[in-house]
């Protein structure tokens, strides 16, 4: 096949690619608030939500956001996004579970950040809402699913919510618009590489 035909049947493949993606595109005509779910054991749940606080403050909306289990430790993310006066910002974990070893206390702090998410859902005024390690509340019983699919089902019908996690609850997943499982092929921890600033932290 020469260079020429060769170029000449690319374009007519691309062309009939452009055709089915616009023709997709043309058909999404809904303008709501979606329910996106990063779950799995893989690396980067959190950090995708963070690319959408990025993306969503790019177009002067107003966030919120919440971290259920994470404790005070500092993040790039945390420290960064802390900037935006259009962000309200709540880390309300006491830290992992293995560190705290007091269920109580654990229980405690995800009913009081489940508290603040709840203002959150409810409020017009916000337009995206990230609930960061909510599915490991869920998964340890410290926040009532129940509650939780209730106010997601309730929230201001323009508004985004993404929530992460390991171990997304077959509900959640069941009521979500978008959910993506992150899947760990590699990861450096497992070669003895300590968490890194700007990549962990």
């Amino acid at each position: 096949m020469t260079d020429d035909a060769a170029r000449e049947r690319h374009r007519r493949r691309m062309q009939r690619q452009k055709e089915i993606v616009d023709a997709r595109v043309a058909g999404a005509t809904l303008e709501r608030g979606v329910l996106v779910v990063n779950t799995g054991n893989g690396k980067g749940k959190s950090s995708a939500a963070f690319g959408m606080v990025a993306r969503a403050l790019g177009h002067g909306m107003k966030v919120g956001v919440v971290q259920f289990i994470k404790g005070s430790h500092a993040t790039g993310e945390e420290a960064f996004f802390r900037r935006f006066p259009e962000l309200a910002y709540h880390v309300m974990g006491e830290g992992f579970t293995w560190e705290t070893q007091d269920p109580d206390l654990d229980r405690r702090a995800a009913l009081a950040a489940w508290g603040q998410a709840a203002e959150l859902l409810a409020d017009p005024a916000f337009q995206l809402v990230v609930l960061d390690e909510l599915n490991i509340a869920l998964k340890l019983g410290l926040v009532p699913l129940d509650r939780v699919l209730e106010a997601l089902e309730g929230r201001p019908a323009h508004q985004h919510v993404v929530v992460t996690g390991r171990g997304a609850p077959a509900a959640l997943i069941e009521i979500a618009d978008t959910v993506t499982e992150m899947r760990p092929i590699k990861h450096a921890f497992d070669a003895g590489v300590k968490a890194q600033k700007g990549v962990e932290l």
